[in-house]
């Protein structure tokens, strides 16, 4: 019997899966879902099958036909923002800079955001939600576009109108994903201040 290491090829398709190989794949099936390459009850069962993975082997099939974000793709700290409340409020208003990715933990709060002055360097924004008992509200401007088709809704509803219907160019596109539970997604076009003439 041969004393020999078997090849680094052979060995690391048996080896086994462990939680932050199981992570890293779920996160890049909910980024595809966002970028519109699988649908939801595709994300849903390829999720539990990530989840319940034994070996790397079984979790490279899971993303054997999507980009995955290599060294040079991947986020860094600056392009992450995360919002987590508790029965409180927040408001991303006027200017504020937006970010590659933001993630919502938020329960009884709503959460508010002014995309219609906001400054914009990335062409798309991805939200992973986790709302339960609020609101998320997006104020919107032509070339802004949301996608909502990535999101779980459980007793809760999405209102608006998720594409722009401008026709222009899309100069920002939001891809909300994750859950939202007793609450509601607002999109709406930010309501112009109307300026009263000063009375004599």
């Amino acid at each position: 019997m041969s004393n020999e290491p078997a090849s680094r090829g052979a060995v690391s398709v048996e080896l086994r899966a462990s939680h932050a190989d199981r992570d890293r794949v779920v996160d890049v099936l909910r980024t595809a879902a966002g970028d519109g390459r699988l649908t939801v009850d595709e994300l849903d069962e390829r999720v539990e099958a990530a989840l319940t993975a034994r070996t790397l082997k079984g979790l490279d099939i899971l993303t054997a036909d999507l980009p995955v974000p290599g060294v040079g793709g991947t986020l860094g700290a600056h392009d992450v923002v995360r919002i987590e409340q508790r029965g409180a409020s927040t408001l991303r208003g006027e200017g504020w800079m937006v970010p590659r990715q933001l993630e919502i933990d938020s329960e009884w709060g709503d959460v508010t955001l002014d995309l219609a002055d906001a400054v914009i360097t990335h062409d798309t924004l991805r939200i992973r939600l986790d709302m339960r008992g609020g609101t998320l509200k997006l104020l919107t401007r032509p070339g802004v576009v949301v996608e909502t088709d990535a999101l779980t809704l459980q007793f809760a509803e999405s209102k608006g109108r998720p594409g722009d219907g401008s026709g222009g160019p899309v100069v920002l596109r939001v891809a909300i994903q994750g859950r939202l539970s007793f609450g509601r997604v607002v999109v709406r076009p930010r309501r112009r201040r109307i300026r009263r003439a000063p009375t004599p």
